[in-house]
C-alpha cells in the first residue's frame, strides 16, 4: 500500500500546541453573532453495544444536539430488541443507525463498528467517539480545522462530573499529560487516510493506541493538541472496578510503561523492609508533583480540579497491583476477559505494523 502525502503539522508543530484561548473550551470563534454557526463537512461515528438503556434518555438528547451540526453514524450492535428501542428513540435524528456489517470479523467488537461507520461517513473528516464522550460546538469545529493539516488528531478528555472513581483515574489522564499525551475515549481521522490503510486490527484490546500507530507505520501525521478539552461521562462505580485489570493490559503494549508499574511494589517492598518510609513519602510526593505539572498545562485547571493532581500516587499504587494480574492473565490464561471471549494481544507496535 502506499503512504498518503504528509501535511504540515504533527505533534511537535507549535501551530498544533498550545492555541489561542478563543479555542478552549466553551468558546467557538466560529460562531456567528446572531445564533448557530452553519453545520460541519464532518461525520460522527458512534460504535456501542448496550445490554440495557439505562442511559438512552441523556443520549438521544446529546444525539439530537449533534444531529444538528455534523452527519451522526450510530453503528449499534445492541441486541434486536434493544437495537429496535434505539431505532424508534432516535428516528430522524441521526443520518444512520445500522448494525455492524456482518461480513467483517473480529474479536473487539468496538473495532467493527468503527470499520463499519467510517465506511458509511459521507464526510472526509470523521470523529470516532465513545458512548460516554461529549463534544461541544468549539470542540468539533477545532478538530475539524486541525484534520485539515493532519490525518489523526488526538482531543483530551476529562470527567465532569467527578465522582471519587472518577476522580481517582483522573490521577492517570494528568500523569500522561505531564509525559506525553493522553489516550482519549475519541479520535479524529482523515477517511481517505483510514481507507487507504485498510483499517486497523480488530483483534487488540487497546483499539485507541492501534489505530494511532496503523496511522503512523503508514506515514500518517498526528496531532495531540493539550488544549482540545472535551468532556468524558464518568462510569459507574462497578463498571469502573470491573475495568481495572483490562486498563492494566493495555500496558503490554507499552514495555516501558509495563516494567515501571511492575517495578513499583518491589521498590515498596524494599522500602518498608529498610524501614524508610520517608522515601515512600518522596515518592508519593514526586508522583503528585509531576501530575501538577499535567493538571496545569494548556490551561487544564480550567477542568481538572486541584485535588486530582493527589489522585496520581493512589493511581500508581492501584496500576503497580493490577500490572502484575494483568501479566499473569496473558501467561497463566493466555489473554484478558473481553466480552465472550479473551483477547490475548493489547495492540502491535508501530514497527510491526509498517509491513501490513
Amino acid at each position: 500500500m502506499s503512504a498518503p502525502t504528509r501535511r504540515a503539522g504533527g505533534p511537535d508543530d507549535p501551530h498544533l500546541g498550545e492555541a489561542p484561548g478563543s479555542q478552549r473550551v466553551g468558546a467557538d470563534p466560529d460562531r456567528g453573532r446572531h445564533g448557530s454557526a452553519p453545520p460541519l463537512p464532518m461525520a460522527y461515528v458512534l460504535p456501542l453495544r448496550w445490554a440495557a438503556d439505562t442511559g438512552l434518555a441523556e443520549l438521544t438528547d446529546y444525539l439530537r444536539w449533534l444531529g444538528g451540526r455534523v452527519e451522526v453514524i450510530v453503528v449499534d450492535g445492541s441486541a434486536p430488541d434493544v437495537f429496535a428501542r434505539h431505532a424508534a428513540a432516535w428516528r430522524g435524528l441521526v443520518r444512520r443507525h445500522l448494525p455492524p456489517d456482518p461480513t467483517l470479523r473480529g474479536l473487539n467488537g468496538k473495532v467493527t463498528g468503527v470499520l463499519t461507520g467510517v465506511r458509511a461517513a459521507g464526510h472526509e473528516h470523521v470523529v470516532i467517539a465513545d458512548d460516554d464522550v461529549r463534544y461541544d460546538e468549539a470542540g468539533l469545529r477545532a478538530v475539524h480545522r486541525l484534520l485539515g493539516r493532519v490525518d489523526l488528531v488526538r482531543p483530551q478528555n476529562y470527567f465532569a462530573p467527578l465522582p471519587w472513581h472518577a476522580w481517582w483515574d483522573t490521577g492517570r489522564t494528568l500523569l500522561n499529560r505531564a509525559l506525553g499525551a493522553d489516550y482519549p475515549g475519541t479520535l479524529a481521522v482523515r477517511r481517505s487516510t483510514f481507507l487507504g490503510m485498510g483499517g486497523y486490527d480488530p483483534d487488540v484490546l487497546f483499539e485507541n493506541l492501534e489505530l494511532i500507530r496503523t496511522v503512523r507505520a503508514y506515514g500518517g501525521t498526528e496531532a495531540a493538541p493539550a488544549w482540545l478539552y472535551v468532556r468524558r461521562l464518568p462510569p459507574d462505580a462497578a463498571h469502573f472496578r470491573g475495568q481495572r485489570v483490562r486498563q492494566a493490559y493495555d500496558d503490554l503494549a507499552q514495555p516501558a510503561r509495563l516494567l515501571t508499574s511492575l517495578a513499583v511494589l518491589p521498590a515498596l517492598a524494599a522500602a518498608v523492609a529498610a524501614r524508610r518510609p520517608g522515601l515512600l513519602l518522596g515518592a508519593a510526593a514526586g508522583a503528585a508533583a509531576v501530575a501538577e505539572l499535567g493538571r496545569r498545562r494548556a490551561g487544564g485547571d480550567a477542568v481538572f480540579p486541584p485535588s486530582t493532581a493527589l489522585a496520581a500516587p493512589l493511581w500508581l499504587l492501584e496500576r503497580a497491583v493490577c500490572g502484575w494480574l494483568a501479566v499473569g492473565q496473558r501467561f497463566l490464561l493466555g489473554g484478558v476477559r473481553y466480552g465472550d471471549t479473551r483477547l490475548r494481544r493489547a495492540a502491535h507496535s508501530t514497527r510491526a505494523l509498517r509491513p501490513r
